[in-house]
């Protein structure tokens, strides 16, 4: 059995519900939380700079999940690729391109379930996303260069996260934008402390900086709240740093 909790059935059906339910089906109160929803797609309309783009715009979606904001690149794009190391998220991701439909099961209460059909907007068209399974620690070497690359709540998630920062400048192209959000949730289950960005942590963003200023410029820095639902009264509600940078 895997020991990466990305592989269970659970998180599969809770991270479809977070990427494509609708604002009702995920939270549907009218206190509270209302801001936090629809992240993967805000991380593309609110994240990228799209008056930017042209025609022919290649994007990476690293560590793209169950896939929501990599279709929602292609609205933009005539290539997307999303790369994700959990094997059932990309599986997932696959059966919603070659359906447009996904059943994922939404938490109400203890054993109380509801079956929901997830879909993809019908204005996207899925055969520009390709995805696949991938270590954003070690991305295949022949990927090429694109004019968007976006790495979504994934850096606190790495062993060694500065082996990804690392490889940004050589998959950005000059110009190209760069969108980053994390929480900076440091674990050890994740990530030694040794590897926590800014002296320990003490500072994770001035790391962030450290490790893409030679290379990125940025161009704005803004906080961005995030719902994920774990039954139908309770909720992790969460606040990621978001940033844009530009490949000099």
């Amino acid at each position: 059995m895997s020991k990466n909790p990305y592989e269970s059935d659970e998180l599969l059906q809770q991270y479809l519900i977070f990427h494509y339910a609708s604002a009702e089906e995920q939270f549907p109160y009218a206190f509270g939380g209302a801001d936090a929803l629809d992240f993967p797609k805000r991380c593309v309309s609110e994240g990228i700079d799209v008056a930017a783009l042209g025609e022919t715009s290649r994007a990476l979606d690293i560590g793209c999940s169950v896939g929501r904001s990599t279709f929602e690149l292609a609205r933009h794009c005539r290539e997307v690729i999303g790369v994700d190391y959990s094997q059932a998220f990309i599986d997932g991701a696959n059966r919603m391109k070659t359906h447009c439909l996904h059943p994922a099961w939404r938490s109400d209460e203890g054993s109380a379930a509801t079956l929901l059909d997830l879909k993809v907007d019908a204005e996207i068209d899925p055969n520009r996303v390709h995805f696949e399974t991938g270590d954003a620690q070690e991305l295949r070497q022949d990927l090429g260069q694109f004019d968007i690359v976006i790495a979504c709540n994934l850096i606190c998630r790495l062993g060694e996260p500065m082996r990804l920062l690392e490889r940004l400048q050589a998959l950005v192209r000059p110009g190209g934008q760069l969108f980053i959000t994390t929480p900076f949730t440091w674990l050890e289950a994740y990530t030694p402390p040794a590897n926590w960005l800014g002296d320990g942590a003490e500072d994770s963003f001035a790391g962030l900086r450290s490790a893409l200023e030679p290379d990125f410029e940025l161009q704005r820095k803004w906080d961005m709240p995030f719902l994920i639902r774990e039954h139908a009264r309770k909720f992790q509600y969460s606040i990621a740093q978001a940033s844009r940078w530009v490949r000099r």
